[in-house]
C-alpha cells in the first residue's frame, strides 16, 4: 500500500459506498482519515477512522466539522468529495422514475443532485482550501462519472456530472498556483451495498469501493501531481499507470467513453 503516513484526509458521504471504501483505503494507507456523512456515526469502517456525523445540506454543520479537523490537526492534505444524493428513492408508488424524461422527473431529484452533490462538494471545497492554501499543498478529489461526457440515465444526472467536472477544472486554475492539486476521478462499476443488492449487474469486472481509494492514494503520493491539476481521471487507469490492483489482487479494465 501507498505510505500517506502524516497526511490527514476528509471523506465527504462515507457512510457507505465508494466514500466508506475511500475511507477505508487511505486508513490502511497510514493517513489520519475523518470521515462525514448523515448515518456515518452507525458506519463499521473496521480501521481507525475518525467519523463525524455531518448532513452536508448544513453549512453550518460542515463549518463545524472542518472546525475539528483544523483543531486536531491544524492541517488537511486531502479532501475527497464523495457525499451524494441523487440515488435514493428511484421508485416511486411503483413505478421507476430514475430513467423518466426530463419532463416527467420528481424535481426533488434536481435538489438531491445539485445540492447534495455538487452544493455540498462545493462548500468543503472552500473549507478545504482556506486550510490548504496557507500550506501551500494539498489535493481535492471529486468523485464524478461518464454521464459528464455521454447520455446515461436521465438529464439531471448528466447535468451533475459535468458541472462536477467543469468545479473539478475552474477550481484547479485559481488552486494551482497556491500548490493546490484538484481533480475529478471517474469509477468503473463499484461493488457498492446498492449494486451488490441489485443482484443485475454483470460484476466479472467491476471495481471493489475500496479501490476508488488505492486510485486517491496513489495519486496523493505522486510527486509530480501538479501536473494533473485540472484532469478527467479514470481510477482503473490510474490503476495500470501507478501499479496497484484491487483488494482482491485483479486489474480492473479502463473503461472508455464507448464501453459506457
Amino acid at each position: 500500500m501507498t505510505d500517506l503516513q502524516g497526511q490527514v484526509a476528509l471523506v465527504t458521504g462515507a457512510s457507505r459506498g465508494i466514500g466508506k471504501g475511500v475511507a477505508c483505503a487511505l486508513a490502511d494507507g497510514g493517513a489520519t482519515v475523518y470521515a462525514t456523512g448523515r448515518s456515518v456515526g452507525a458506519t463499521n469502517f473496521g480501521r481507525d477512522v475518525r467519523a463525524m456525523p455531518c448532513d452536508h445540506q448544513d453549512d453550518a454543520a460542515v463549518a463545524r466539522a472542518f472546525a475539528v479537523i483544523d483543531k486536531n490537526e491544524r492541517r488537511l492534505d486531502l479532501l475527497v468529495n464523495c457525499v451524494w444524493g441523487g440515488y435514493q428513492n428511484m421508485v416511486e408508488d411503483g413505478k421507476f422514475t430514475w430513467p423518466a424524461p426530463f419532463w416527467e422527473q420528481p424535481i426533488w431529484r434536481w435538489d438531491a443532485m445539485m445540492t447534495a452533490g455538487v452544493r455540498a462538494a462545493y462548500v468543503a471545497s472552500q473549507l478545504a482550501a482556506r486550510l490548504m492554501v496557507p500550506a501551500g499543498r494539498g489535493l481535492i478529489v471529486h468523485l464524478s462519472h461518464w454521464a459528464a461526457q455521454k447520455y446515461i440515465g436521465n438529464v439531471l444526472y448528466g447535468i451533475a456530472k459535468i458541472a462536477t467536472d467543469k468545479m473539478a477544472a475552474d477550481m484547479a486554475h485559481e488552486l494551482r498556483s497556491h500548490g493546490v492539486t484538484v481533480v475529478a476521478l471517474y469509477p468503473g462499476l463499484v461493488r457498492t451495498e446498492a449494486v451488490l443488492a441489485a443482484g443485475v449487474f454483470d460484476l466479472r469486472d467491476s471495481e471493489s469501493p475500496e479501490y476508488i481509494g488505492r486510485a486517491v492514494a496513489a495519486l496523493a503520493t505522486d510527486a509530480n501531481l501538479l501536473r494533473r491539476s485540472g484532469q478527467v481521471l479514470v481510477a482503473a487507469a490510474l490503476g495500470s499507470e501507478y501499479g496497484f490492483s484491487d483488494v482482491d489482487g485483479r486489474q480492473p479494465r479502463a473503461l472508455t467513453l464507448a464501453d459506457v
